[in-house]
């Protein structure tokens, strides 16, 4: 009998995948997600990026069984003509059913209880601290303690965006907003915004907002060419400014961590007083305000301009021990420019990610991260069971001979210092005077490839005089 669906081609639904024109393919068939992107939870991010060709690994990964159901009202009635699926994502959609069936993703542990009576042991002892004490080296204790307590309530925003760490959904909101906005100012709605895309396009160079820092630091030289950010809508100027802190970012790499957190303070009020449409926006900023209401106040209580200072900047660097962690896991890891593919999700997440050896009774100084691969590929998977499926991750990354990368605590900050100063190497080439003789305008006639040869030739002979 002759098949009576509808199909269009690949090179058709890549025609559709633009905001107002938006198609995805899951499983083969073509759904049209053009007015869900405005209520999407996760986001328009992530189906603009994946828009116009197939997202299955995708969907698989971010969405419940439950999930399936709801496709029905968004299908087009056609059909994706030749569609196949790769070895690697059928094994990878095996082992999610699999963890779905032993409940996996619904057995969550207690990791968020302990974590959140640690937190207010925590801020217990800071306030008690600086209210009762006049011990300066208290005082500085407390700040300490209070810059541990923002780690601990990081990872809980981290988990609850990710998956339900409470008993409903309405408890879990509250964690966020608690935990995120309240306790540490850092907007919960700016972070799924901005993790979600990350997750998406995982070390995309113009499409992972997470590896666009600049002007302080670049991972690839192709940021020289200042490229256009497609998360922020902007260009990412490589100007003699960037060129300049680029240039010695290797140095100031831990310096800036410490203070990272100004810049997320930052983010979140930008975003929020934009004309971005943010859920439950006036939650976000309540949460905010609170945040801006008791740690300036109890920084007051302390008795000078010195403590006081001493206190934010205490709190401030042990919470950046955080900010490297986040780096740590991408920063050395593989980059491309360009729109992620929904045809290697499974490849792209392994390849631009860098998982942390450690033993497990150091699983909370993590959070989870040190699992970054099983985390990437498995998203919605509570954090205390990341460890046990490991093993099954990195067999099936065997089988098909792709990349599981790992490396200790120190050797992932060593390869993070080395890819930051080999670009930093490149931009000091930049930006010295080199003379513009037939060669080199023959090397800028024929091609970037070229140029960078010729640029890195300069970097390795100039290296051993620069720190």
């Amino acid at each position: 009998m002759a098949d009576s669906r509808r199909y269009i081609s690949k090179t058709e639904l890549e025609s559709h995948k633009k905001p107002g024109d938006l198609w995805i393919s899951i499983q083969g068939k073509i759904y049209d997600v053009t007015e869900w992107s405005v209520d999407h939870p996760g986001g328009a991010v992530p189906l603009l990026n994946l828009g116009g060709q197939d997202a299955t690994d995708a969907f698989v990964a971010y969405h419940p069984g439950i999930a399936w159901q709801y496709l029905d009202k968004f299908f087009t009635g056609y059909y994706l003509e030749d569609y196949s699926v790769s070895e690697v994502s059928k094994d990878y959609r095996r082992l999610a059913a699999e963890f779905s069936k032993m409940g996996l993703f619904e057995k969550k542990g207690h990791v968020t209880c302990i974590l959140i009576c640690i937190i207010a042991l925590l801020f217990s002892i800071s306030v008690y601290g600086v209210l009762f004490s006049d011990s300066s080296w208290v005082h500085l204790i407390c700040g300490g303690l209070m810059g541990f307590l923002w780690i601990q309530s990081g990872w809980i925003g981290h988990d609850s965006g990710h998956y339900v760490v409470m008993t409903n959904r309405k408890i879990n909101r509250f964690a966020q907003l608690l935990s995120g906005n309240c306790l540490a100012g850092i907007s919960m709605g700016w972070w799924k915004w901005t993790h979600n895309a990350h997750h998406i396009a995982c070390n995309s160079l113009d499409f992972d907002p997470d590896l666009q820092h600049m002007p302080f630091f670049t991972v690839s030289s192709k940021f020289f060419n200042s490229i256009t950010s497609a998360f922020y809508g902007r260009k990412m100027n490589f100007d003699s400014f960037t060129r300049f802190l680029v240039s010695y970012q290797h140095w100031t790499f831990y310096p800036v961590m410490c203070f990272a957190r100004i810049n997320l303070f930052a983010q979140s009020f930008l975003l929020l007083f934009s004309k971005r449409k943010v859920p439950n926006k006036g939650q976000e900023i309540l949460g905010l305000l609170v945040f801006w209401t008791w740690y300036p106040l109890l920084v007051s209580c302390l008795p000078n301009l010195h403590e006081r200072v001493m206190f934010v900047v205490a709190s401030f660097a042990v919470t950046g021990i955080q900010h490297v962690q986040f780096c740590l896991n991408h920063f050395s890891s593989s980059v491309y420019i360009g729109p992620p593919s929904g045809n290697n999700w499974f490849e792209m997440q392994t390849d631009g990610t860098l998982n942390i050896s450690c033993s497990s009774w150091m699983d909370w100084f993590y959070g989870g991260l040190q699992f970054q691969v099983e985390h990437h590929l498995f998203p919605r998977l509570p954090r205390c069971h990341l460890r046990k499926i490991s093993p099954l991750v990195k067999e099936l990354c065997k089988k098909h001979n792709l990349a599981y990368n790992c490396g200790s605590f120190w050797k992932a900050n060593v390869m993070t210092i080395e890819t930051l100063r080999s670009a930093a190497l490149q931009a000091r080439v930049l930006s010295n005077a080199v003379p513009k003789n037939l060669v080199w305008e023959a090397v800028n006639t024929h091609g970037s490839n070229l140029k960078w040869l010729l640029v890195s030739s300069f970097a390795l002979s100039n290296s051993c005089f620069i720190g």
